[in-house]
C-alpha cells in the first residue's frame, strides 16, 4: 500500500527506483505499454493524498539524490530530484548560501517533492515559495517526450540563470513537445480573461489548482511556474536547477507572546515591513507545558527571525521589532545563541505532528492543513474558522505562517464511521466557501491532493477547472500520471486509509494507555510526518531511528514499520496467535521499496511499505513481511521521545513477535539471549569456580563458534566475560562484615546492636534502594560497588533486595510477554515490602530503569504495585541530586566523550546526569544516537553490519574525534560493550569515574597525614 501524511491509502503495483533520466524513460515505457499509471513520490511534502497511487510508483530518494552542482556565481545548483533539502542546503552554506523554501520537514523533504507540491516553509515572507526559486526543469511526459522548462529572465523574484535554451518548440528559452507548445499557446489564447481576472490576488500563497496565468504572454511564459506544483500529473521531473539565496550570517530569533491566537494573527502582518525572514505562529494548546515555560508569558506567540551581518546586528534587528510590536505583545524574548534558537524552532517544527493529538489524548486528522488567505485578513478568517469548527462540534489546533496568511490544523474528525465522515464532508464543503469568501486559497502549501482537489470548481469556477483539465490532457493524454489528483479528482471521503482497520480493539498484551488499549489506535499514530526518516550530519542527540540511518530503506524507519502493521491489522488478526502457517501475502511487500520515499516532480509523498496487486498483507500475527521489517528494529524507544507523536516501535514489535511465535519455535537467540536472567542466575551459586573456566574457554575457537552457532550469536562478536563475584556476592559479604563490625562496636560502647553498619541506625540518613540488574549483578559488578561508594560518600544509607530482582526486559525485547509478566510478577513480590516503605528505587542500567517505569506499569496494568514500582525509580545522577542535593562530587574538571544511552533519551531524561558532571567538571556533550549493540539485538546472527553501521553514525565518530584525556562514559552495559568490541576501549558508569575519584582523593588524603604525622 502507499499512504502518505494524509487521510489516504491505496495498493500500488510495485515501486522502481531508477538510477538515471535513461531508466525513468525505460520504466514510462514499460508503464505505457501496459497502460499502467505512474506516481513520481517525494518524501515529506505531501499531506493531502496526491502521493498515493494504484501504479508504478517512482522512488527517487534511492539512487537519484545528489546535489550536482553549486554555482556560487550565479546562486544555482543543479540537483536530482531525490536530493534531501538540507543535503542542499548543505552543499549550499560554505558559500554564504541556502536554498529559500525550507518545510518543517526540511530535514527529509526531497527537493523533487517540494516542486510537485510547491512547499514553502517558514522562511517564504523573505524567499518565496518553490516556484519563485525554480529555475530550469528537466521533464519527462508519460508519452516519452522530454522537455526543458527554463524560467524566463526577469519573471518573479530573484534572477534567472541566464541559460535559456533555444531550439525546436521554444517558448522563452523552454524546450517544448510543438504539440504541448501550440496546444498551450490555444488553450491561453481560449481564456485570457479568465486567466487575468480568476486568481485570487493579494495572497502570496496560493498554491491550488494549476499556475496556467504564469503562461500568459505578460507573465514570461513562466513553464516551471506551470509546472511546480502540479502534484505528479504533468511529468516526471528527472533534473532541476534551483536558485540560491543569500544566508544571513548571523541571526536571531524573536519570540512575541500575545493574549490570545487572533491577537497575533491580527499582528502578524504589520510585522512585514520590518523585513523579517520568518513569522510563524502557534498558540498555547500545541506547546507542552515544559517549552512554554521558556516562552514569554501569552496564550499565543508569533516567532520572527532577523538576520544581520554579525550577531549584534542581527539581535539589533530583532530588538527594533520587538520594540515596534510592544502595545500589542505580552512579553517577547530575543535569542541569538544557535543552540537556543534550535530549541525554540523545534517547538514550531514539531507542531505536525503535535497536533495530531487533542489535549485531552484524542486523536485529530489532516484535510484543512494549508488553507491561505491574504495576511491582512488572517484575524477574521480565524476566528470565522474557530466558529465553524464550533458550529461543527469538531476542534482543531490552528498554527503555522502566520505571516503569509497560511494555517495548519488538524482537526477531530470521526473517520472511522458513516456519520462521522459525513460530517467531515459538510465541513470541508463549508470550510471550502469560507475560504473562498476571504479571497483565499484552499492550499497555501502542500498541493490540494485528494483531500480539496474535488472542491477547486469553488475556488476558481467551471471555466478555469475545465482549462486545467485541457491543460492536463495536453501534457498526458493517455491520463497515466498521477490520475485522480487535481483534474477528474476522487472524492475527498474516498480511500481512507482507516476504513481498513479492524472495528473492534485486537487482543494485547500491552495495556496502551495513552491509546485506550487499542493497539490499531496506538499504530494509527504515526501520520508519516516522516521525522523518523532523518539521516545524516548534524542531527544533535536524536536517537530515532537507527536502523533507518544504517540502511536507508523505508521500511526499517518507524514509519515504515508501523505501516506494515496497518496493513496487518487491515488483513485481519483474528484467530492468528496459532497454527503453522508462515503468513504473507500472494505478493509480498517489495523489500526494496519501503515506501517511495522519492521525489519526481510529483507530490511529496511519505512513505508506507508497497505490497504487490491484491497482496496486502493477509498473514496476520503470522506474517513475514512485518517479522523482516521489525527484524533490524533495535528496540531503542527513539521514536518513543523524538517522534512528534511518540509512536513506540519497540512496544510493538515486543508485541509482534509474542503472537508472531506464540505457540511455536522461536529464534535460538530468544532463548540464549531472551532468557539470559534465568540462565545468569543459575550460575550464581557457582560464580567464583564457574566464572574463571567459562572466561578460559570463551577464548578456545571451535567451542566458542559452536557455542555461538547454537545460541543464535554472531560470529563477529566476543562473549563478554562472568564477573567471579557478583555484585550481590559482595553485597552479602559486606553486609556480614558490617555486622561483625557492628556487633564489635556494639560490645564496646554498651549499645545494643542494630544489623546495621556503624552509624548507619535507621532513620539517620535517606535510604535508596539499589536495584541489582542482571548486567550489573553477573557482568559488570564494579558499577554496583562504585554507585554505593558514591551514594554513600553523598549521605546515603543504601539497601539492596533481599532476594533476586528482574525488570523482565530480556523477555519483553525478545516478545516472550508471558515470561516477562511472570518474572514482574516475582520481582513485584520481592519489592512489596521496599514500596510499603517508600523507598526511592536507583536504577543503574538505563535499559532495565526505562522497562520499569515503561514495560512494567503496561504489561501489568491491573497491578497498582507496578505503576508505584515505575514511580519510584530513579536512575544514579536523579538519587544524588534528589536525596543529597547538598553533595559536592569530586572534581575532574576534564572533557568527556561517549554515548548517552538511547533509552536514557528517551525514556528517563538526561537532566541529572548532566547537571552531575557538569558539577564534576566534567565538559562536553555526550554523543546521541544509539550504540548499535542494544542488548541481544548486535549479538544476534545477521544484525552485526546493521550494528556497527549504527555506531560508525554518531558513537565512534565522536570517540575518535574526542580531545587527548578524556573520560569514556557510557552508562549502559551494551554502550560499554560495544565500545570495548569495536574500538578498543574501555568506557565507564559516571559512577565509576566519581567513585575512582572519590577512592584517589582519599589516598592522597591519606599519603598527606602521613607525611605530616612522620
Amino acid at each position: 500500500m502507499t499512504m502518505d501524511a494524509s487521510n489516504y491509502r491505496r495498493v500500488p503495483l510495485g515501486t522502481v527506483a531508477p538510477r538515471d533520466a535513461e531508466d525513468v524513460a525505460a520504466a514510462l515505457a514499460v508503464c505505457r505499454e501496459l497502460g499502467v499509471p505512474v506516481v513520481p513520490r517525494g518524501a515529506g511534502t505531501s499531506i493531502a493524498g496526491q502521493a498515493t497511487g494504484t501504479g508504478v510508483v517512482l522512488d527517487f530518494t534511492r539512487h537519484m539524490n545528489r546535489v550536482l552542482a553549486v554555482d556560487p556565481e550565479t546562486r544555482t545548483a543543479v540537483v536530482q530530484p531525490g536530493t534531501v533539502c538540507d543535503s542542499l542546503r548543505s552543499a549550499a552554506a560554505p558559500h554564504g548560501l541556502t536554498f529559500g523554501p525550507d518545510p518543517s520537514t526540511h530535514s527529509r523533504c526531497t527537493i523533487g517533492g517540494m516542486i510537485g507540491n510547491n512547499a514553502c516553509g517558514a522562511h517564504s515572507v523573505a524567499w518565496g515559495t518553490t516556484a519563485d526559486n525554480v529555475r530550469a526543469l528537466n521533464v519527462l511526459t508519460y508519452g516519452g517526450e522530454a522537455a526543458r522548462l527554463v524560467r524566463p529572465d526577469g519573471a518573479g523574484p530573484g534572477t534567472g540563470t541566464g541559460t535559456t535554451t533555444g531550439g525546436q518548440g521554444g517558448t522563452g528559452g523552454s524546450v517544448l513537445p510543438p504539440s504541448l507548445r501550440t496546444g498551450a499557446d490555444a488553450l491561453v489564447a481560449r481564456h485570457l480573461t479568465a486567466l487575468r481576472t480568476g486568481y485570487p490576488t493579494g495572497l502570496p500563497r496560493r498554491i491550488s489548482g494549476y499556475a496556467l496565468d504564469a503562461l500568459l504572454p505578460e507573465n514570461g511564459p513562466d513553464w516551471t511556474r506551470a509546472f511546480t506544483g502540479s502534484e505528479g500529473t504533468l511529468g516526471v521531473l528527472t533534473e532541476a536547477t534551483v536558485r540560491l539565496v543569500a544566508s544571513p550570517p548571523a541571526r536571531a530569533l524573536a519570540v512575541l507572546g500575545y493574549p490570545g491566537e487572533s491577537e497575533a494573527a491580527e499582528a502578524a502582518h504589520t510585522l512585514l515591513p520590518h523585513g523579517p525572514l520568518t513569522v510563524e505562529g502557534m498558540a498555547s494548546d500545541l506547546v507542552p507545558d515544559r517549552a512554554a515555560a521558556a516562552l514569554p508569558p501569552g496564550g499565543a506567540w508569533l516567532f520572527v527571525e532577523t538576520g544581520g551581518a554579525t550577531p549584534e546586528e542581527a539581535r539589533a534587528h530583532a530588538d527594533r521589532l520587538c520594540r515596534a510590536a510592544a502595545d500589542a505583545t505580552t512579553g517577547s524574548l530575543v535569542v541569538t545563541d544557535p543552540a537556543g534558537r534550535r530549541a525554540l524552532w523545534h517547538i514550531r517544527e514539531d507542531a505536525s505532528g503535535t497536533a495530531t493529538r487533542m489535549p485531552d489524548g484524542s486523536e485529530a486528522w489532516p484535510g484543512w492543513e494549508d488553507c491561505a488567505v491574504p495576511p491582512a485578513r488572517l484575524g477574521a478568517y480565524l476566528s470565522d474558522f474557530r466558529a465553524l469548527l464550533a458550529e461543527h462540534g469538531l476542534r482543531g489546533l490552528p498554527y503555522g505562517h502566520f505571516g503569509d496568511g497560511c494555517i495548519h490544523v488538524r482537526i477531530d474528525f470521526d473517520l472511522l464511521t458513516g456519520p462521522g465522515i459525513a460530517r467531515f464532508r459538510r465541513f470541508s464543503t463549508e470550510l471550502a466557501e469560507l475560504v473562498v469568501a476571504h479571497g483565499g486559497s484552499l492550499s497555501g502549501e502542500h498541493g490540494d491532493g485528494q483531500a480539496r482537489a474535488e472542491l477547486l470548481p469553488r475556488m476558481y469556477g467551471p471555466e478555469l477547472t475545465g482549462a486545467f483539465a485541457a491543460f492536463k490532457d495536453l501534457w498526458d493524454p493517455a491520463g497515466g500520471l498521477n490520475p485522480g489528483m487535481l483534474v477528474r479528482p476522487h472524492r475527498m471521503d474516498e480511500n481512507l486509509r482507516f476504513a481498513v482497520l479492524p472495528r473492534e480493539p485486537v487482543d494485547v498484551a500491552f495495556g496502551y494507555p495513552h491509546d485506550g488499549g487499542d493497539f490499531s489506535a496506538a499504530v494509527r499514530r504515526c501520520v508519516g510526518v516522516a521525522k523518523c526518516r532523518v539521516a545524516g550530519p548534524n542531527q544533535g542527540a536524536s536517537v530515532m531511528c537507527p536502523s533507518f540511518r544504517a540502511t536507508g530503506d523505508e521500511r526499517h524507519s518507524t514509519r515504515g514499520r508501523a505501516r506494515l502493521l496497518h496493513e496487518m491489522l487491515a488483513g485481519g488478526v483474528d484467530g492468528m496467535d496459532t497454527g503453522d502457517g508462515a503468513g504473507g501475502t500472494d505478493g509480498r511487500a517489495d523489500s526494496g521499496a519501503g515506501g517511495a520515499g522519492g521525489a519526481g516532480g510529483g507530490p511529496g509523498g511519505t512513505g508506507g511499505a508497497d505490497a504487490a496487486p491484491g497482496g496486502l498483507i493477509t498473514g496476520g500475527w503470522r506474517s513475514e513481511e512485518v517479522r523482516e521489517a521489525l527484524d533490524l528494529c533495535l528496540s531503542c524507544k527513539g521514536c518513543r521521545s523524538d517522534c512528534p507523536v511518540n509512536v513506540d516501535m519497540a512496544t510493538y514489535k515486543a508485541e509482534f513477535l509474542h503472537h508472531h511465535y506464540a505457540g511455536r519455535r522461536r529464534p535460538a537467540a530468544h532463548y540464549a539471549m531472551g532468557r539470559l536472567p534465568r540462565w545468569l542466575r543459575a550460575t550464581e551459586p557457582v560464580a567464583p569456580l564457574l566464572a574463571p573456566v567459562a572466561n578460559r574457554l570463551a577464548g578456545v575457537g571451535a567451542l566458542t563458534s559452536v557455542v555461538k552457532r547454537l545460541g543464535g550469536i554472531t560470529p563477529e562478536r566476543d562473549i563478554p566475560p562472568l564477573a567471579p563475584e557478583t555484585f550481590r556476592r559482595w553485597w552479602r559479604k559486606r553486609e556480614r562484615d558490617g555486622k561483625r563490625d557492628g556487633k564489635r562496636d556494639g560490645k564496646r560502647d554498651g549499645r545494643r546492636n542494630t544489623g546495621e553498619r556503624t552509624g548507619d541506625r535507621p532513620g539517620s540518613r535517606p535510604t535508596v534502594l539499589l536495584w541489582p540488574d542482571t548486567f550489573t549483578n553477573h557482568l559488570s559488578p564494579s558499577v554496583g560497588r562504585a554507585a554505593v561508594t558514591v551514594l554513600e560518600d553523598a549521605g546515603l544509607r543504601v539497601v539492596v533486595p533481599p532476594k533476586p530482582v528482574c525488570c523482565g526486559l530480556t523477555w519483553v525485547s525478545t516478545g516472550q510477554l508471558d515470561g516477562a509478566r511472570t518474572v514482574m510478577r516475582r520481582t513485584l513480590d520481592v519489592m512489596a515490602p521496599a514500596l510499603d516503605a517508600g523507598l526511592p528505587v536507583v536504577g543503574l542500567e538505563p535499559s532495565c530503569a526505562a522497562a520499569l517505569r515503561t514495560d512494567l506499569p503496561e504489561l501489568l496494568p491491573d497491578d497498582p504495585r507496578a505503576a508505584q514500582l515505575a514511580a519510584a525509580v530513579i536512575t544514579f545522577a536523579e538519587a544524588l541530586d534528589r536525596h543529597a542535593p547538598d553533595w559536592q562530587p569530586p572534581r575532574l574538571d576534564r572533557p568527556v566523550t561517549g554515548q548517552t544511552h538511547c533509552h536514557q533519551h528517551a525514556v528517563l531524561g538526561d537532566t541529572a546526569e548532566r547537571a552531575l558532571r557538569e558539577r564534576a567538571g566534567l565538559t562536553g556533550d555526550l554523543a546521541g544516537g544509539c550504540c548499535g549493540l542494544a542488548g541481544n539485538f548486535g549479538f544476534e546472527r545477521g544484525h552485526y553490519e546493521v550494528s556497527v553501521a549504527c555506531a560508525e553514525d554518531q558513537l565512534l565518530p565522536a570517540v575518535r574525534d574526542a580531545e587527548p584525556g578524556a573520560v569514556l562514559l557510557a552508562d549502559g552495559f551494551s554502550c560499554r560493550t560495544q565500545l570495548d568490541q569495536l574500538a578498543g576501549r574501555r568506557a565507564r558508569h559516571l559512577a565509576e569515574v566519581l567513585a575512582e575519584s572519590l577512592a584517589e582523593g582519599r589516598s592522597e588524603a591519606l599519603d598527606a597525614g602521613e607525611r605530616e604525622g612522620s
